[in-house]
Parts: C-alpha cells; sequence; structure tokens
C-alpha cells in the first residue's frame, strides 16, 4: 500500500511538470489567436465621401476592396492611424489641362490647389500674369487653367489728320459746275502710346504724347452760280452807232468798290473768299497798325505819290517796308472793318515801318476808323 501511494505521487509530480510547462505555451497560442482574429476599423475617405469599414483585414488594398472602392490604374492611397480606428486616404487620379499662350497640354493632380499645381510644374508667375482660376481654388478632374502672359511696350506711330473742305461761289462757273482752287492734303500727326498686350492681343492703349508733324491742308472748290439768261422771241433794232469820240487821257483810274461792312471774307489757308464771291489767294500776311486819310487832309491832294488819283484802295505806305504797287487785302482785327483790295501807291511823312494809312472819301469815314490794327495780306 505504501508503494502504491508513493507511484501516484511521483506520477502527480510528473503531470504537474508538464502542465507547468505546457501552460504558457498555451496561454500564447490562445492570445496570438485572439490578435489574429479581432476585428480592426477603418476610416475610409474617398475625395469627400467617407465610409467606415469594420474587418478582420489588415492590409489597406483588401480592406480598401472588402468596402467596394475599386482604385484605377493612377490611382493611390495614404494610411495613418487615428483615435480607436486607421484612416485610409483614397487619392484618385485628376486630369487638368493648362492652356498657355494658345498650347494646351495635360497633366495629372491628386487633390491639391492650383497655386501648389503651378508651383510643382515650375510655373514662373510674375505680377502681370493672369490665371482663370484662384491660386487657392482645390483641382478637379477635367479643370482647364488658362494663363495669360502679360507684356507692356512704348509704341510709337503716325494717322492721318483729316482736312476741311471749303465751298465758294464763282459767278463766272455755270451752275452746278465746280473746280478745286486748292487740293486738299492730309496732315500727319505722330503719337507715342502705352500698349499693354494679354497673349499677344492688345487690351488697352494710353497716349502719352501727340506731335503735328505736317498740319492738313483744307480744300477749296469754286461752285458756279452762273444761269444763262434766255434770249427775248423778238429783239429790239439796234441803234445806230454813234460817231467815235475823241479819246481822252485821264490819269483818274475807276474808284475801288467798298466791300460792305457787316459780310465778312472766309480767309484761310493761302485762300481769301470775298463777301462778294470772288476767290484770292495770298502768299504771307502781316500785323500793322492802321489810320485813315482823305484828300482834303493837311498836305494832301487829289494825287498819290506815284501819280495816281487818291481814291479809296489806294493807300499810303512806307515803301522800304511795302513797295509800290503791292497789291493787298486788309481787315481790322477787332472785324468791324473790311478795307478790301488795295494797292500801295502813296506815302506819308508819319507813315514809317509796318504803319499804313487807309484812304477814305469822306472825313467822317477816317474820323469813324481812327486807329486800329490790322492784318495785311499780300495778294499772290
Amino acid at each position: 500500500m505504501l508503494e502504491c501511494n508513493r507511484f501516484i505521487r511521483n506520477k502527480m509530480t510528473k503531470f504537474t511538470r508538464v502542465a507547468a510547462l505546457l501552460l504558457p505555451v498555451v496561454c500564447m497560442i490562445l492570445l496570438l489567436t485572439q490578435t489574429a482574429f479581432a476585428k480592426n476599423t477603418y476610416l475610409i475617405n474617398d475625395g469627400g465621401r467617407v465610409t467606415v469599414h469594420t474587418t478582420y483585414a489588415t492590409d489597406p488594398a483588401t480592406v480598401l476592396n472588402e468596402a467596394g472602392l475599386e482604385l484605377g490604374k493612377d490611382d493611390t492611397y495614404t494610411t495613418q492611424e487615428g483615435i480607436g480606428m486607421s484612416e485610409i486616404t483614397v487619392q484618385r487620379k485628376q486630369s487638368v489641362y493648362i492652356d498657355q499662350s494658345g498650347k494646351t497640354f495635360e497633366v495629372t493632380s491628386y487633390g491639391e490647389t492650383v497655386g501648389e499645381l503651378l508651383n510643382r510644374l515650375n510655373f514662373n508667375l510674375t505680377a502681370d500674369d493672369v490665371v482663370s482660376a484662384p491660386l487657392d481654388t482645390v483641382i478637379y478632374n477635367g479643370m482647364t487653367l488658362t494663363i495669360s502672359r502679360s507684356v507692356e511696350a512704348e509704341e510709337t506711330c503716325t494717322s492721318a489728320i483729316p482736312f476741311e473742305t471749303t465751298y465758294c461761289y464763282d459767278p463766272s462757273l455755270n451752275e452746278g459746275d465746280e473746280v478745286v482752287l486748292t487740293p486738299g492734303v492730309e496732315g500727319q500727326l505722330l503719337s507715342t502710346a502705352l500698349v499693354r498686350y494679354l497673349n499677344g492681343e492688345e487690351i488697352s492703349r494710353s497716349v502719352i504724347s501727340e506731335t503735328v508733324v505736317r498740319q492738313p491742308v483744307n480744300a477749296v472748290i469754286a461752285v458756279g452760280t452762273y444761269v444763262e439768261q434766255a434770249a427775248p422771241e423778238t429783239m429790239p433794232p439796234e441803234p445806230a452807232p454813234e460817231p467815235p469820240k475823241k479819246p481822252q487821257i485821264d490819269k483818274k483810274p475807276a474808284p475801288s468798290k467798298k466791300p460792305e461792312p457787316s459780310k465778312q471774307p472766309v480767309i484761310k489757308d493761302g485762300v481769301i473768299i470775298t463777301p462778294e464771291g470772288e476767290v484770292l489767294t495770298y502768299t504771307r500776311s502781316m500785323q500793322s497798325v492802321a489810320t485813315a486819310y482823305t484828300n482834303t487832309d493837311p498836305g494832301c491832294s487829289e494825287w498819290t505819290a506815284t501819280g495816281t488819283v487818291a481814291r479809296y484802295g489806294a493807300i499810303a505806305v512806307d515803301p522800304k517796308v511795302i513797295p509800290y504797287g503791292t497789291r493787298m487785302y486788309i481787315v481790322s482785327n477787332d472785324g468791324k472793318y473790311v478795307y478790301g483790295t488795295a494797292v500801295a501807291e502813296d506815302c506819308g511823312g508819319a507813315i514809317k515801318g509796318n504803319r499804313i494809312d487807309l484812304y477814305y472819301d469822306t472825313e467822317a469815314e477816317c474820323w469813324d476808323f481812327g486807329v486800329r490794327g490790322c492784318t495785311i495780306y499780300f495778294l499772290g
């Protein structure tokens, strides 16, 4: 009996030892098995669409496949550990089209901003460049970006200055006929401008300076007013010719016709159109101080210094300044007097330099004229 108990005691001691050795191993296996078969939770962000997926899988690709998210050839993802779950961010390929200076090319993006994309592509933007979208705009698939290059340059160009056309009436031409007395010539304007171009197209222009290189010459056209009168049906008999009279030699020429003071001539670009419709041309003009005289003034007579009759239109000048025989057209600067056509035929002791003395028929006219500034147009 004693031996039996001893045998049983030895057997129990061996079993205890074996159990003590196997117990840690079994616990380790059980722990590993529990870890391997534990469920994991993932927060999946696919372009703003968030999905929570719980699975025993640990491979992100498997997790995405289980969640029904299929990745394209160029799609990718990133992972990171979150609080109580893992995070998987899917990055889908985005095709972006960039149009620069008329050339378009395609680039790939993964959800970055416009500024980040341009920096990654090494686009050196200047302050004058224009981008079709703000730089903080998030890229989306199929987006088109237009980059416009701005250039500013200073340019000089010429342009034409149009001429005007003046019409005058000519009773020597048939009614409706026109004759060009002075051809019109366009002027020329030189302009300097600051021009801004965007992709080669002008978008603004500001003029810096303008210079008239050539003044325009206005055209003068004479329009005929003559209308031929119809002959009467019956003509009266012609009177018998008178016997010829002995010609008389008289130094008195026909007096000049005074222009009406209320009518003003048209004077422009070397042409004078008188109130009576006569067309004159002049070569130059001169400012003068004018007085008035008549043949009854002390020291004056009916004859001029050149032997002609003192009359309206024969004026006194300084022959050193205005030679005798010079034809002129004279108007007062205040516009009240149009003396009209005149010829330098007389002189006077007080008439020196650019001073002239205008002949009038009466003393009243002389006192009324007084002393005035006048413009002398020397006729061709």
